[in-house]
């Protein structure tokens, strides 16, 4: 499990072929210097294993399921990724509960600056807005954000200058994908909505 606040940013330093998949190869020197093999790192929100560590780097293997699913199969050397361990017990839940299972790949549809301030609205598939509501959690590249306004097909966030700073956030330009995990009480209480029917 994860909290949806981003402890660092990485860089991709190799994207590696191994059909059916890739090795995801990730630069950061902190982390690698703290991590183990097996150890599940959030990468933009995308629960990986560490299997493998040298020297500043650390790398993934992300298969084919994961790279369809999410916005990892489009990044390149030099792209930076949101980093989020997991959490340990007694650690204090400063964001929400995130299990670092994407539920779909959502769209930048606008973005109004104000100084220093961001309004985002994030175009996502209508199962998932229906996941969604006013002052509920969202993470969006494995970033906890509190949800302004929700329509049919996307949701608003209001976001700080703290956020946009330390986060792949701030860098998003219309028609960006970012990986969309919609807050997990929200799924259980669909399904039992639904009957355990899912539209």
């Amino acid at each position: 499990m994860f909290t949806g606040l981003v402890e660092a940013l990485g860089e991709v330093a190799r994207v590696e072929s191994q059909p059916p998949g890739v090795r995801l190869v990730i630069r950061h020197p902190e982390i690698a210097h703290d991590v183990a093999i097996g150890d599940s790192i959030a990468v933009n929100g995308c629960c990986l294993t560490v299997v493998a560590i040298e020297n500043d780097e650390f790398g993934f293997d992300a298969g084919e399921e994961t790279l369809r699913r999410t916005n990892l199969g489009r990044l390149s050397p030099g792209c930076q990724v949101n980093l989020e361990r997991s959490l340990q017990l007694g650690d204090r839940l400063g964001g929400h509960l995130v299990t670092g299972h994407i539920d779909a790949v959502g769209t930048l549809d606008e973005r109004r600056d104000d100084e220093d301030w961001s309004y985002f609205w994030f175009r996502v598939p209508k199962q998932q807005a229906r996941q969604m509501a006013s002052k509920g959690s969202v993470a969006v590249d494995g970033v906890s954000l509190t949800l302004v306004d929700v329509e049919d097909d996307r949701f608003s966030v209001a976001l700080i200058p703290h956020t946009l700073q330390v986060t792949t956030l701030g860098g998003l330009q219309i028609g960006n994908e970012v990986n969309i995990e919609t807050d997990l009480l929200a799924k259980y209480v669909e399904r039992q909505l639904t009957g355990g029917e899912s539209a």
